[in-house]
């Protein structure tokens, strides 16, 4: 009983980790930066980290809808797309190669996430 017991918490309060490709951390960028008054104020968006193997992004398995979108050294977008919420990996093109900046919306959000990238 102590066993499953241990297990159980050890699963609970463990951060998600993952052998997979190198770890990237996310800082958190804000689409509008009007100062909204609201009571009680939230805590600020943590920084999230997925990992990146090759063209395969993975993302914890909790997480809403993102918009995740590459941008090149330009500032253009070279590559966007929907992951839907619970997706845990995303396959990029395999065309893309290079330095890019990568970008998650989340669905309904005024904040994203971005990392640079190399493919």
């Amino acid at each position: 009983m102590k066993k499953q017991l241990f297990a159980i918490a050890l699963a609970c309060f463990m951060p998600f980790m993952s052998v997979f490709g190198d770890e990237i951390e996310l800082s958190v960028g804000f689409t509008d930066e009007t100062p909204i008054i609201r009571i009680p104020t939230k805590a600020p968006v943590k920084p999230m980290h997925i990992n990146l193997e090759n063209h395969q992004i993975e993302l914890s398995a909790l997480h809403p809808n993102y918009t995740l979108t590459l941008l090149n050294e330009d500032g253009e977008v070279a590559y966007s797309t929907i992951v839907p919420a619970g997706t845990s990996t995303v396959t990029l093109s395999a065309t893309l190669t290079g330095d890019y900046e990568l970008r998650l919306y989340p669905d309904g959000s005024n904040y994203y996430f971005y990392g640079d990238i190399t493919l």
